[in-house]
């Protein structure tokens, strides 16, 4: 008989949700005109709990994002007895410096970014390279929520469902070469509508780079989102495309990507570029690793508060212990 063990970041059969609410949703689709769908309630809570889809604000999707998400694989697991974090909390508290270098700057200011259409290229030491729709590139693929632990380097941290899709099978896709060693990631460019990208107190140079190792990009966990909260990703949290990898710190999951270059040599990323005494390529959470400035042994879980402010110790690899592999032959010290 195969006994399966779950990983430790996995949770209990009982926090998955039901397919009732997996078919009250695609009931709430059909009825909602072209609406993204609002995510329900999970069947084991009771009716006057307060949910945290309840204050998720309505908003018009492209018809490749309703048509997807009509059949979106919803049976997610939430890690642990961990809530998940206000719909409010994720989309107005969180770092774009695209937009800004405030919290608050996301939300109040990317309003005007223009993400219809959309084109992301993908190239470099791949038989098939191409620039392509987002929606084609959504296309083949099959969307999935995904309940991921966020750990900002800053010691702040949320729980956040993702809609997304395998990066492993995007790049697949694309037939990588044998000098592929490494996946390299850029963000929009568009200083008119992105003003964090023209003001001159910015210390850090555009486009937005981001990178992984060809096995970290192929693991299962790491997915790219263009949703959550069960609706279209928000222009503050990345939209219309964004990696999630939840292993690592937030400023590695980069935002509004719009090109994918699969190459041979490491790429030199934005933070490691700007100041790489604090921040390295690889940026695993690791609560052994202080950040130069600050401790990273604990975190502050949000929402919280002045008097409450929800202090959790922080857990190696951000409790994702199924990627410890990838790094067995690191000294993650020297490896940061």
């Amino acid at each position: 008989m195969l006994i399966q063990i779950p990983p430790p970041s996995a949770s209990r059969e009982s926090e998955v949700t039901p397919e009732s609410v997996y078919l009250s949703r695609r009931s709430l689709l059909a009825a909602a005109g072209g609406l993204a769908a609002l995510a329900m309630l999970p069947a084991a809570r009771a009716a006057t709990e307060a949910s945290p889809y309840a204050d998720v604000e309505p908003a018009r999707a492209p018809d490749w994002f309703v048509d997807k998400l009509s059949a979106t694989q919803w049976r997610a697991v939430v890690p642990g007895d961990e809530a998940v974090a206000p719909f409010k909390t994720a989309t107005r508290y969180n770092n774009f410096y695209e937009f800004g270098p405030d919290k608050t700057d996301p939300a109040a200011r990317a309003g005007s970014l223009v993400t219809e259409p959309w084109t992301v290229t993908i190239d470099g030491a791949v038989a098939r390279p191409g620039r392509y729709a987002l929606e084609d590139l959504v296309k083949p693929q099959q969307l999935e929520e995904r309940i991921y632990r966020l750990r900002c380097v800053e010691g702040w941290s949320m729980v956040i469902p993702w809609l997304g899709f395998s990066l492993a099978d995007v790049l697949k896709r694309a037939e990588p070469t044998g000098q592929a060693k490494f996946v390299r990631f850029e963000t929009l460019v568009d200083p008119e509508r992105m003003p964090g990208q023209r003001s001159g107190f910015s210390l850090l140079d555009w486009p937005y780079v981001e990178g992984l190792r060809m096995d970290e990009a192929m693991h299962p966990l790491a997915i790219l989102a263009v949703g959550m909260y069960g609706r279209i990703l928000p222009n503050q949290n990345g939209a219309p495309l964004r990696l999630v990898v939840p292993w690592k710190y937030g400023f590695k999951s980069i935002k509004s990507i719009v090109r994918i270059s699969l190459v041979e040599e490491r790429p030199r990323t934005t933070w490691e570029t700007s100041a790489p005494h604090e921040y390295g390529f690889y940026a695993n959470v690791n609560p052994q690793v202080d950040h130069p400035r600050w401790s990273q042994v604990r975190e502050r879980r949000l929402p919280g508060s002045l008097f409450s402010p929800n202090i959790i110790p922080t857990r190696m690899f951000n409790g994702y212990d199924e990627v410890a592999g990838l790094y067995s032959d690191l000294d993650l010290r020297k490896y940061y």
